[in-house]
């Protein structure tokens, strides 16, 4: 197992290579994977919750509580396939940049991409959703999911964000600190479990679950959704990857050594 020091570094290392080495193409499709992963997870935890209608009237703790353990599966399979997810790239990608290994053209370029095509891969995987009709027009989970993230004021869904992006982070962080596949897995489920039974807003799993929920009969526009909680989620992501996670751990961890003084 890496200790604190050795796990910053290598997803510093990580970040250098995403922002520098993976050809523009290529870090799109690996982006469309990722968001295709997470929706994965979004679908699996959705369905099973909406098959389970008494749960959720009669215990809807217990309902939340098993939409928070399937999730995980979604980026479980991210890290496992190297795909490129948005919200740890804010946080790799600015360790990279607190090295001093990257410009920050590369970092923007990396978040710009990554973000595209996690939307893309998102809307990939809603298109066949859709089309299994495993989820029928007026599914009562998926509704009542969009409408309650659309439903928050602007500082509710950022400081949601904030909170959410620090668990997925810190998820990252610990399955990289282990070297074998049951350490990773034990790594990401608490933190993406805890994020998902809090309430946190996590804007690629958004990018799925929010029009799954406008196309089956949901009463939300697309300004709501973009405006009021993906614009404000995205930022709040970004905001925990880079500044919660990042700055602070190359504040405790960092070899870096200040640039000396011209004489």
């Amino acid at each position: 197992m890496k200790t604190p020091p050795e796990v910053y570094a290598a997803l510093a290392a990580d970040g250098v290579k995403r922002c520098t080495e993976i050809p523009l193409f290529k870090l799109l499709v690996l982006s469309v994977y990722a968001g295709v992963y997470v929706s994965f997870g979004g679908f699996v935890a959705t369905s099973v919750v909406n098959i389970l209608p008494g749960l959720s009237a009669a215990h809807p703790g217990l309902a939340k509580l098993v939409f928070s353990a399937l999730f995980p599966v979604g980026l479980m399979v991210t890290i496992l396939h190297g795909a490129e997810l948005f919200t740890g790239n804010t946080m790799k990608a600015t360790m990279a940049l607190c090295e001093g290994k990257i410009e920050l053209s590369d970092l923007a370029r990396n978040w710009a991409v990554s973000w595209a095509g996690n939307f893309i891969g998102s809307l990939a995987v809603l298109a066949v959703v859709l089309a299994t009709g495993l989820l029928p027009a007026g599914s009562a989970a998926p509704i009542k999911v969009a409408l309650a993230k659309t439903s928050l004021s602007f500082g509710e869904a950022f400081s949601r964000a904030v909170l959410a992006n620090w668990f997925v982070c810190l998820a990252v962080w610990c399955a990289t600190a282990s070297s074998s596949l049951p350490g990773k897995l034990m790594a990401i489920w608490p933190p993406i479990l805890s994020f998902c039974a809090f309430g946190g807003e996590h804007s690629i799993a958004n990018m799925f679950l929010i029009p799954l929920g406008m196309a089956l009969g949901a009463d939300v526009s697309m300004q709501q959704f973009l405006v009021s909680n993906l614009l404000p989620v995205t930022l709040g992501n970004t905001v925990a990857g880079a500044m919660c996670m990042a700055a602070a751990s190359a504040f405790f961890y960092s070899q870096r050594k200040p640039a000396a003084k011209a004489a």
